[in-house]
């Protein structure tokens, strides 16, 4: 006989109902996965046996100095990571690195985009004493900074290799995208920069009209991301290391793309990695699989080889960078994250497997504070 009161009933359907939209969401999103790795990866890896029967003639030099590209890229995320946060936080390079090296690993095995990046990182920088709207402004300009950035090379290679390739859609479609959001970048710094009061003004008038949103909340937000603005833009040099790191991070990433391809077969053409590279990564944005899975394989390949790059060397080439740049921070990330966390002596202490779970249920939690009784 049960002993279970009226209202009791409500709780395991609830948790039911949203176990199943878990369930459904993440069959949905393995599904998608399926579909672009059996319609546009798998076709491309056909050709890659003739590359792996002669996998012995592959230089472990050049394959040594892409892993080394790939953990420079690192770096230089957390360089500029470093850069954009408040100096008297007195954090190391160290720390940044480990941290962006904690939310890439962690990300490329949870769905979510920049949620789940944004999820670590208030995590372990919350724990280290970084204030929160300091941190939100610095990943924001992160964020934002470094797509900016991407864009930037990629609209250069774009004009590079037409002369040389021809035009096609595809470009139009990527320049477009690339241009809007550079346009809406510098509108949105011109405004906080010279109509802040304006800005102020008239995001709480619209914005104060939703469900729960104060118009004071907004005034303050906006001036507040205005000063930090401020800040960064006439502080001596912060600009320049940050679009610095930030062209670094993503030129070394590719560099480790490039070299992994050289060291399976010819040397494939900047300009035409740098496109491969800069389509993928844009795509790739769009949080469909954790960390582009599937998504950068099947720009990367095809466009390689539209630009004359050999499809087996095309395949195990990009099969290879992978394995560094998506596959190998998994186990370092968590580590890094693990240890991290482990900074700040926590009164009950838990596994990795925990660590995760609260970064799933409570990822707005930075410090790790809320907890199933």
């Amino acid at each position: 006989m049960s002993t279970a009161e009226p209202g009791d009933s409500a709780t395991p359907t609830w948790t039911m109902g949203r176990l199943t939209r878990r369930s459904v969401g993440g069959i949905a999103k393995l599904l998608v996965l399926a579909f672009v790795v059996h319609t546009f990866v798998v076709p491309q890896v056909g050709g890659a046996r003739a590359a792996l029967s002669t996998v012995s003639g592959v230089s472990p030099w050049m394959v040594a100095v892409a892993v080394a590209a790939e953990i420079a890229a690192i770096v230089s995320y957390g360089e500029l990571t470093l850069t954009l946060l408040p100096r008297q936080r007195h954090l190391s390079l160290a720390f940044c690195t480990g941290t962006a090296l904690a939310s890439m690993g962690i990300n490329h095995v949870l769905p979510g985009g920049a949620a789940t990046t944004a999820a670590v990182n208030y995590r372990i920088y919350g724990r280290a004493g970084v204030p929160r709207a300091e941190l939100a402004f610095a990943l924001g300009a992160q964020a934002i900074g470094s797509a900016a950035v991407l864009n930037l090379i990629l609209w250069c290679a774009l004009l590079a290799s037409i002369p040389v390739s021809g035009f096609h859609p595809i470009y139009a479609s990527a320049a477009g995208v690339g241009a809007a959001l550079l346009l809406v970048l510098g509108a949105a710094i011109l405004a906080l920069q010279r109509g802040r009061e304006r800005l102020a003004h008239e995001g709480s008038r619209i914005l104060g009209r939703l469900p729960f949103i104060e118009p004071e909340s907004v005034e303050r937000a906006v001036r507040t991301v205005g000063a930090q603005l401020d800040a960064l833009v006439h502080t001596e040099g912060v600009l320049l290391r940050a679009t610095v790191a930030a062209g670094l991070n993503w030129l070394l990433d590719a560099a480790a793309l490039w070299l992994m391809l050289d060291a399976f077969g010819p040397r494939p053409p900047i300009v035409g990695l740098l496109v491969a590279y800069g389509l993928a990564n844009v795509i790739a944005a769009i949080p469909i699989t954790p960390g582009g899975l599937g998504v950068v394989e099947a720009v990367l390949i095809p466009t390689l080889i539209g630009f004359g790059t050999p499809a087996a060397v095309a395949a195990v080439g990009v099969v290879a960078y992978r394995l560094v740049s998506f596959w190998l921070p998994i186990p370092t990330g968590v580590a890094c994250y693990a240890l991290l966390m482990r900074r700040t002596p926590e009164p009950h202490p838990r596994g990795v497997s925990a660590l995760l779970g609260d970064i799933i249920e409570h990822p707005d939690d930075p410090a790790g504070e809320t907890r199933a009784g």
